[in-house]
């Protein structure tokens, strides 16, 4: 197994190319391991030594170190969460924005894996990237409007009208396009600038809009 540690730190602590040959990995641990032993006087540090030791048991060795760069591909796979670009914690336009990543969420989660259409709270804390207790509000109002339903384990899906929501508007909104349409996942990059469209009633069309400038 690999050592507990953020798997893409070890190439940059010891200062090497992901594609470094073992001689190079085994030659720069020397260099760095001879600064920073406890015996050093001068330069010695057991706690960053102690690190670079690990990083180099793993690299040097052939099957942690491809175990290593897997775990690295992964992590790099997985996109930021969505509160990295958009803004959830301002007071009005933070809940208009809760409102549009959820439905985006849902309607994702919906046409990619209809049999099993459901969204835990915890996979929505991730996805969105801040904590349950700011989502109360947002759920209640988007389960009230009909948008969404809740199971009594807290799994949220999106309804017929949900998604007749998210299909008519979603031209007119350019952060739930844009989520709707990356190449990597709904939550990987926003639009900035424009028109936020959030429900908030109905018109005589079924859906109605408020335009956040």
């Amino acid at each position: 197994m690999i050592p507990l540690m953020k798997a893409a730190n070890y190439y940059e602590l010891l200062q090497i190319n992901p594609n470094a040959e073992p001689d190079t990995i085994h030659r720069v641990f020397r260099f760095l391991a001879g600064r920073f032993h406890p015996d050093n006087p001068e330069t010695g540090d057991a706690d960053k030594f102690f690190i670079l030791k690990q990083a180099y048991d793993v690299l040097s060795n052939p099957a942690l170190r491809a175990e290593y760069d897997a775990v690295c591909e992964r992590e790099e796979a997985e996109p930021d969460p969505l509160s990295n670009s958009i803004d959830f914690m301002d007071s009005m336009d933070g809940e208009l924005n809760r409102r549009l990543a959820l439905l985006a969420l849902l309607y994702y989660r919906r046409r990619t894996n209809p049999t099993m259409p459901s969204v835990s709270l915890g996979e929505v804390e991730e996805k969105m990237g801040f904590p349950r207790d700011y989502l109360e509000f947002t759920t209640w109002y988007l389960t009230r409007k009909g948008y969404i339903t809740r199971a009594d384990n807290s799994a949220f899906t999106l309804t017929a009208e949900g998604v007749d929501f998210v299909e008519t508007q979603r031209g007119s909104i350019p952060v739930l396009n844009k989520l709707l349409t990356s190449s990597t996942g709904p939550f990987a990059t926003s639009a900035p600038g424009g028109p936020i469209i959030v429900p908030v009633g109905v018109n005589g069309s079924g859906v109605s809009v408020h335009e956040v400038q």
